[in-house]
């Protein structure tokens, strides 16, 4: 169609005292429609014109209702024909169905519609906020990605569809309004002089899930980046200090792209709004980026290193999709990864250069590359690129895989092209496809060409196939060389191989030595099954580590002889932080898959006792966590508090209650860490100190420093009393700010009382709690056995609720997840299984799946493994 005029779309917001009415006026120029995407049988293809005779017109539409509409041929004058309307909800679409032939030619389309502004957090919907006075109040915000723009207007919704649009906002004059564009004109409503009709340039060229709008009440900061471009970050009003942050890294973070990828940012404005209400972290829409309050607000007084470096990524990961997703976009979902998984590797590469104090790529290996590698394990994970129809399963690959793996993927990609040829490839790929669509071929093709490596043949493996390689090393010396014999195989959670096909990838590999720890000694590609590899100049009592700062997409196994020979240097850290990291995660990983021994691990992570890098503890911590939860099942528990009390004391101890001046963001990090862990242990010291600090704190005579609130607050509610409960209770209804609600509420469930764990899901359900914050608040209870028999229970009681709520979206899927993986026994999966079957939930079908496929495995390491670990802790 040539033009696509959607008007009359009219949405009332009530607030307590006020009403809010915004009116929409949304003009849409289609162009460009790929072939590729009549293939698929959906839009058939039009370049401003109807290419052949036609009597109906299909849109994606949803929970909207037509008045009316008509198309008028551009050679017909005034006259214009009628359409017939027909629903058809199972595929959120709707057909206008004309009496008489539309004939090939340029014409245009006039949709009169009323749609809802819906409490679901997607299309247009309604956000609850609280005004300085305490008043509540709404503001009208927008969320298209991935179906939802059909929730607002007729469309065709889907990614290479694209068109410009010219919005126009109908909106009360005390409001702000944006939109994608800067403001082309703001007018008095000739009608009504309380209202303004405001109306914003046309967009460039682009995909509907990137058009968005929001109307309320803000404050604002801004500044104009090295190249001009206006930046402003939008906050709560009376607020605006805490958007300052934001700022400063977005005006730092849009010059550093446009040298990276060597184009320009193509819009002449970006804002940034914190949104109350909002299901996903942030969304990227072009020129407008929506956040979380928690993803873009800093209070220089009371936020914690944490979540200032959490901000910074965000930042970076969304205005790294003005290029790569918005400039450039993927065909259809199937591709989804091509924005996620590349945006969530660059946001990295963007604060290593803003914030080099976040050694940031270490935390990459714990927080993105283990993070993948735990999940395509499964035998329920899926492959990179995946087949995608209903909106439900497009829905569902918004997960670790999408992003996570496909940021670990990239990260190898660029160690294995160079730097230089992956910037000379990025830029030759977003300007060949700028503005259109593009596959995944297509980058592989660009990167291939700039490199003259065999991108596309090695990237296929990583990307068309589920899963990833465990790579098992044996060696021998021969004189000064060292020989290594590399084996793959798939690597597997259960340890046993699938029957259906055989797996094999080419891997870039990288080996370094004792002699020089930090730069490979060998690079080579493991295309085969077997291979032989001479690392050379190499003494008999060296190390030699294959996958050099865990850049690798793979799991490594060494011979237990081999592995004896890291130990002093994780003793004594000449084993870099990376490779010190990668090391005992692989080791976690292969004795819950039965392939070693989960006792053996343990005596190897004795040499960690002097670590002092906060992402190694924090990946030591998070699989330690994983066996504890295991052993609350046995009577070795308290054994296994004993082991990590004598672990993490030397560390917190020589870190101290309190900062110390110029100490760096990590070390900040790090405490949190120790002393949260040493909390939930039981330790006396560190139980006292908490209940100190805390009781002074509540009082007002020694309020906490923001960065050891976390581990005060959790220390105290596992070890806490109803008094205490109450207390945390009161602070959280104090707060004014959205990361200390967020903080306060994620802990209480910690608290062991059965009886207060039930008041904290019943209120997770409450008005007091954000719908997007829920989940996480019902995950809180899960620390115990008997918190996750209550948590599951709930969940089965109030899933009616819950599912109406969250269904069709992502927080759903991890609701499932914290309700249910951490069981331990088949009658368990079972019991799952059976709820499901007759509760379905398509967007976290899989999810349902692989949260089975986790109690399975756990079940089956309990049967192995947790006999012998308490005895191996109780003879320490």
């Amino acid at each position: 169609m040539p033009r696509v005029s959607v008007a009359g779309a009219r949405a009332t917001l009530q607030g307590i005292v006020q009403s809010l009415r915004t009116k929409i006026v949304i003009s849409a120029e289609k162009r460009d429609i790929s072939q590729k995407c009549v293939k698929r049988n959906r839009i058939p293809p039009a370049q401003n014109q109807i290419l052949s005779s036609t009597t109906n017109i299909t849109l994606n539409s949803e929970e909207i209702e037509i008045q009316s509409a008509c198309f008028k041929a551009a050679d017909a004058g005034d006259q214009s024909i009628n359409a017939e309307v027909k629903y058809e909800p199972e595929n959120a679409t709707v057909v206008l169905s004309f009496p008489s032939s539309l004939q090939p030619g340029n014409g245009q389309l006039s949709i009169d519609f009323t749609g809802q502004l819906n409490d679901k957090m997607k299309g247009f919907y309604r956000s609850k906020y609280l005004s300085p006075s305490g008043e509540e109040m709404y503001a009208a915000v927008t969320q298209f990605e991935a179906t939802d723009a059909r929730r607002a207007f007729p469309c065709w919704d889907e990614p290479a569809v694209k068109a410009t649009f010219d919005v126009t906002l109908v909106v009360p004059k005390n409001r702000v309004a944006l939109s994608n564009m800067p403001v082309k004109s703001e007018n008095d409503l000739p009608e009504d002089s309380a209202w303004k009709v405001v109306t914003y340039e046309r967009t460039p060229i682009m995909s509907t899930y990137l058009l968005a709008f929001v109307v309320g009440e803000y404050d604002y900061v801004e500044a104009k980046d090295a190249d001009g471009v206006m930046v402003r970050v939008y906050t709560p009003v009376g607020k605006k200090e805490q958007g300052q942050f934001a700022l400063e890294v977005a005006v730092k973070t849009l010059p550093f792209y446009k040298d990276y990828f060597k184009i320009a940012y193509p819009l002449p404005k970006i804002d940034l709004i914190a949104i109350a209400d909002f299901a996903a972290g942030a969304m990227e829409n072009w020129g407008l980026v929506t956040y979380r309050e928690t993803a873009l607000l800093i209070d220089p007084k009371n936020s914690s290193s944490k979540t200032k470096q959490w901000v910074a990524l965000v930042v970076g990961h969304e205005l790294a999709h003005q290029w790569f997703g918005n400039l450039v976009t993927m065909e259809w979902w199937t591709h989804l990864w091509l924005n996620e998984g590349f945006a969530s590797w660059i946001e990295y590469l963007c604060v290593d250069h803003c914030f080099p104090e976040f050694d940031i790529w270490t935390q990459f290996v714990n927080s993105d590359l283990g993070r993948a590698l735990e999940m395509d394990a499964l035998h329920n994970s899926h492959a990179i690129e995946i087949p995608v129809g209903h909106p439900d399963e497009v829905d569902e690959i918004f997960d670790a895989i999408s992003y996570s793996k496909g940021a670990s993927v990239i990260r190898m990609l660029h160690d294995y092209v160079g730097d230089e040829s992956f910037r000379k490839g990025m830029n030759q790929y977003l300007t060949k496809f700028k503005y259109k669509n593009a596959v995944t071929e297509d980058l592989w093709e660009s990167l291939g060409t700039a490199s003259g490596k065999p991108v596309l043949d090695v990237m296929t493996t990583w990307t068309k196939q589920m899963g990833y390689p465990v790579v098992k090393v044996t060696e021998r010396q021969d004189g000064s060389n060292r020989i290594l014999t590399l084996t793959q195989e798939k690597f597997c959670a259960n340890g046993i191989q699938p029957k259906d096909g055989s797996y094999t990838w080419m891997v870039p590999v990288s080996i370094s030595a004792a002699s020089n720890p930090k730069k490979p000694a060998v690079i080579t590609l493991l295309d085969k099954p077997t291979q032989e590899v001479t690392v050379p100049n190499v003494k008999p009592d060296e190390w030699v580590k294959v996958n050099c700062e865990s850049v690798g997409v793979y799991r490594v196994q060494y011979t237990s002889e081999t592995l004896d020979r890291f130990i002093p240097a994780i003793k004594d850290k000449t084993l870099p932080p990376r490779d010190r990291l990668g090391l005992q995660s692989d080791l976690f990983a292969l004795a819950r898959a039965g392939m070693i021994s989960t006792v053996d691990v343990l005596k190897v992570v004795g040499a960690f006792i002097n670590e002092d890098n906060y992402t190694v503890w924090s990946d030591l911590s998070s699989n330690l966590g994983q066996i504890s939860i295991l052993l609350q099942n046995t009577d070795g528990y308290n054994d296994f508090k004993a082991f990590n009390k004598r672990l993490f004391k030397p560390v917190a101890q020589s870190l101290g209650w309190d900062s110390k001046e110029g100490e760096g963001p990590l070390a900040a990090m790090l405490r949190d860490l120790a002393l949260t862990r040493l909390g939930k242990c039981g330790d006396e010291d560190t139980i006292s100190e908490a209940k100190k600090r805390f009781d002074a704190h509540v009082s007002g005579e020694s309020p906490l420093p923001a960065d050891l609130k976390g581990p005060v607050y959790v220390t105290v509610m596992v070890n806490g009393d109803e008094d205490a409960f109450n207390k945390i209770m009161k602070l959280y209804d104090e707060a004014d700010m959205q990361e200390e609600k967020v903080r306060i509420s994620r802990c209480m469930g910690s608290i062991q009382s059965d009886d207060l764990k039930k008041k904290v899901l019943d209120f997770a359900m409450s008005d007091k709690v954000r719908s997007q914050d829920t989940v996480f608040v019902v995950g809180g209870v899960t620390g115990t056995v008997q918190g996750r028999e209550l948590c599951w229970q709930f969940l089965q009681d109030r899933w009616t609720d819950l599912h109406d709520r969250y269904k069709g979206g992502f927080l759903l899927s991890r609701l499932v997840e914290v309700s249910t993986e951490n069981f331990v026994t088949e009658a368990r999966a079972k019991e799952v299984e059976k709820f499901f079957e007759s509760h379905p939930a398509p967007a976290a079908e899989r999810k349902i799946q692989q949260s089975v496929e986790n109690i399975l495995l756990n079940a089956k390491w309990m049967e192995r493994e947790s006999a012998k670990v308490v005895e191996f802790l109780r003879s320490q």
